[in-house]
C-alpha cells in the first residue's frame, strides 16, 4: 500500500497531498507548505508537510521539477531524493519529505507556500545482496544512515 500523509506538527498548514497531473505522468508532485526564500548559493530544506507509506520493496526517488532550474534558478542539491520505505514514521520527525533546493542565481529566490519543486516517483528495488543482515534499524533523516 503507497498513501502519502500529512505530518502532525503540520496539519494546521494545510499540505497539499500530492498528485499526478495526468494519467500519464509517473510523479507525484511536491510541493511546499511555507514560502521560502533562498539567498544566492544557500542551500535549504523546503517542507512538505508530507510523509510516505509505502511497501519494504520500493522506495520514494525525488527529482526537480523540469522547470524549477529554468525559471527559477534553482537545483536540487543533492540531485535526485531517496526516502527509503522505513523512514516513514521517523522518529525524529515522523518521516517528513523535505526537499533540498540550492540557489544557483546572484539573488534571493522565494518559493511560494503551494508551489510545486519537486515530483516524487515510486520505484520498486531489489532490497539485499545475498550476504546482507536485514535487521539493521533506521535512527534518523538526513545523513543517519552512516552514523
Amino acid at each position: 500500500m503507497r498513501s502519502f500523509e500529512i505530518i502532525k506538527k503540520y496539519a494546521h498548514l494545510n499540505p497539499i497531498i500530492p498528485k499526478r497531473a495526468t494519467s500519464g505522468s509517473a510523479g507525484y508532485d511536491l510541493s511546499s507548505i511555507e514560502d521560502v526564500t533562498i539567498n544566492p548559493q544557500e542551500i535549504k530544506l523546503i517542507p512538505t508537510g508530507l510523509k510516505c507509506q509505502m511497501p519494504k520493496s520500493e522506495a520514494l526517488f525525488v527529482f526537480p521539477r523540469s522547470s524549477l532550474a529554468i525559471k527559477k534558478g534553482l537545483m536540487m542539491s543533492n540531485s535526485v531524493g531517496v526516502i527509503d520505505a522505513d523512514y516513514y514514521g521517523n522518529p525524529d520527525n515522523e518521516g517528513h519529505i523535505m526537499i533540498p533546493l540550492i540557489n544557483i542565481t546572484q539573488k534571493p529566490v522565494t518559493i511560494q507556500k503551494g508551489e510545486r519543486v519537486a515530483q516524487g516517483i515510486f520505484l520498486e528495488y531489489q532490497k539485499t545482496t545475498e550476504d546482507e543482515a536485514e535487521n539493521i534499524q533506521r535512527l534518523g533523516g538526513f545523513g543517519s544512515s552512516g552514523h
